[in-house]
């Protein structure tokens, strides 16, 4: 219990999500996004490809009324910064068209933040505007930073979006000539409206916190039988050993990376993670005898360390440590406790190259 506690903080899983998979389905910009950012094992593929470390997409909780919309956005954290906000829609391609040559097949869209509650709202505010053909379908996507960091900083004022649909003909102002996509069928469910944010959880990583504070940090809080990760066996590694074949003398393997897979099924957290279903995080293990090769990507320090235990110049001073040289980050796309989508960057979750240090 207390290293799935440990796992949870260092995953910053405050409350465990039900499990939803696979009932729910995710929106399918947020698989898109996770897909753009991570390989299928998490690993992010370039720096700067995120805007922000986490992405959050909010549902559309209005079923009733064809152009009203509401997003419940408590789940963001305290100390959250908020860099963007986006509001999704589906427009539906118009069924019918008219028998006229109709030259004037634009209509003004517009986006409006409700100042009010209640069944028929008047009072309201315009976010944007813009010209859409009557037959096209596809996603319009419309910025509400502005608006949504209101409602952040206040969430008494989050009454939703109205969209409104106007066409002048003939000196004549039609309404409501398009429809957008509302999650009451099987078929809409994909195309049903979200609100993204982009922030930035502004928060230290685990590991800083340990150094920060050490009491945290004590092995004997974790009990060794429990079974989070499963590592190879050193005897069926694929991967080349980074170090020369050790002397007979020695018997010792150099300094280099093994594998350790982190699988979320085994440790009961599939029904809520989306992708992936595991990870390898990789360990370094192996000694930093004298001398030091190139491909250990040992330090300086570590060098005369190493020279200085060989000469055993002093009995304090042990070998240097086979640590974790490079490290990169996990990307997680998960539904949180009130399953919202999230897409989150951890730093530092993956071992790329190990060293003596």
């Amino acid at each position: 219990a207390a290293a799935l506690q440990r796992l949870r903080e260092v995953f910053d899983i405050e409350e465990l999500p039900p499990d939803v998979l696979p009932r729910k389905k995710p929106p399918q910009f947020m698989v898109d996004l996770f897909n753009k950012v991570a390989d299928a094992n998490g690993i992010t593929r370039a720096p700067g490809l995120l805007e922000g470390d986490v992405v959050r997409s909010f549902e559309d909780r209005v079923h009733v009324d064809q152009y009203r919309f509401y997003f419940d956005i408590s789940a963001m954290e305290k100390g959250e910064q908020m860099l963007k906000a986006e509001f999704r829609v589906f427009k539906l391609k118009r069924t019918h068209a008219s028998r006229r040559s109709d030259v004037k097949h634009f209509c003004k869209v517009e986006v409006y933040e409700l100042l009010e509650s209640g069944s028929k709202p008047q009072k309201k505010h315009l976010i944007a505007s813009r010209l859409l053909s009557l037959y096209s379908e596809g996603w319009e996507v419309f910025n509400v930073t502005q608006t949504v960091s209101k409602w952040v900083g206040n969430s008494s004022s989050n009454h939703g979006f109205l969209i409104t649909t106007t066409r002048v003909f003939n000196n004549r102002i039609e309404h409501n000539l398009v429809k957008f996509a509302k999650s009451q069928g099987a078929l809409q469910e994909s195309r049903n409206a979200i609100l993204v944010l982009f922030t930035n959880s502004n928060k230290r990583s685990f590991l800083s916190e340990l150094e920060m504070n050490p009491a945290k940090n004590d092995a004997s809080h974790v009990p060794r039988e429990t079974q989070i990760v499963e590592s190879s066996n050193a005897s069926v590694s694929r991967r080349p050993r980074a170090a020369a074949i050790p002397s007979a003398k020695s018997q010792v393997t150099a300094c280099h990376r093994r594998e350790l897979y982190v699988d979320f099924r085994a440790i009961g957290w599939s029904g809520w993670i989306i992708y992936p279903s595991g990870y390898n995080a990789f360990y370094c293990r192996g000694s930093c005898l004298f001398p030091l090769g190139e491909s250990l990507n040992a330090t300086n320090h570590a060098t005369v360390q190493s020279i200085v235990h060989t000469l055993k110049l002093s009995q304090d001073v042990s070998t240097p440590c086979c640590v974790p040289d490079e490290l990169k980050s996990l990307n997680l796309l998960y539904f949180d406790d009130k399953e919202n989508v999230v897409l989150k960057n951890y730093k530092d979750m993956v071992a790329t190259r190990c060293g003596c240090h």
